[in-house]
């Protein structure tokens, strides 16, 4: 079977997009999403994403992490899967899909920008300094004071497969501030990539929300990651419940291709 695919990027967080709206690519083994993210073997991407069709929706979106495993909701995945539904015939500039976590909208800003209405978030709970809350992803935040100094790939990967976290895995998110400054710089260790991603759009929501839980009304936070700048926009309604946030960024086409998945050597 051939796999047409597209390669897409959101602030360096890349994909591998296909269209599954024939259902042809419904039982896509482990193994073969591993190849294809592998960035030595295969065509190398953070994560593969489907786009199917879904009653009641503009479309579905399926995301798969680089381990091969269906994943939880990937902020990235969803602002780059737009832009690609756009380009697949999808004639929007907003988007009503459906991803695991359930319904989102996505609204295409301009040729290169897309912002994406993130699930509401009612919880953040805090232990021994750290933050943690779902945002489409389970994410712990730790604020450190120079985020260059940090060994994200070792320090994350104890924190992810700690006896807390090991059986389903944790996000794990490091952030420093600057007094009167309206960004914060973001580092994040992914689950299911198991290493440090240029930028995650739920860790980069979850960090925002951390930074201003204690500050109620509308707030617009920058985060800055290695792959660039995303701006997080948010309603802050009462104690730990936020609102009608939205995940904004640049997303890119990089390539498109095929390749034949029957000669695949997995070995």
């Amino acid at each position: 079977m051939i796999l047409n695919f597209k390669k897409y990027q959101g602030t360096g967080n890349d994909f591998i997009i296909a269209d599954n709206r024939d259902r042809s690519l419904d039982a896509l083994p482990e193994s073969t999403i591993q190849f294809l993210c592998d960035r030595h073997r295969g065509i190398g991407a953070d994560g593969l994403m489907l786009l199917q069709e879904k009653e009641g929706y503009d479309f579905e979106m399926k995301y798969f992490n680089a381990d091969g495993r269906e994943g939880s909701m990937c902020g990235n995945g969803g602002r780059c899967i737009a832009l690609f539904a756009k380009k697949a015939g999808i004639q929007k500039q907003h988007f009503h899909f459906l991803a695991i976590d359930g319904p989102h909208e996505a609204h295409i800003r301009s040729a290169h920008v897309v912002a994406l209405r993130m699930k509401d978030v009612n919880c953040i709970q805090e232990q021994q300094g750290d933050f943690m809350l779902n945002t489409g992803s389970p994410h712990i935040i730790r604020f450190v004071q120079d985020i260059e100094q940090i060994d994200v790939v070792k320090e994350g990967r104890a924190i992810r497969f700690s006896k807390a976290f090991e059986a389903e895995g944790i996000n794990v998110n490091f952030v420093e501030t600057k007094k009167g400054e309206g960004s914060i710089q973001l580092r994040t260790y992914e689950r299911g990539v198991e290493n440090e991603t240029l930028s995650c759009g739920t860790g980069a929501t979850a960090a925002a929300l951390v930074c201003f839980h204690n500050e109620n009304g509308l707030n617009n936070l920058t985060v800055k990651t290695r792959g660039g700048n995303l701006q997080i926009e948010y309603i802050k309604m009462e104690k730990h419940q936020f609102n009608n946030i939205w995940l904004c960024g640049s997303v890119h086409f990089v390539f498109e291709g095929s390749i034949d998945l029957a000669t695949l050597n997995h070995e």
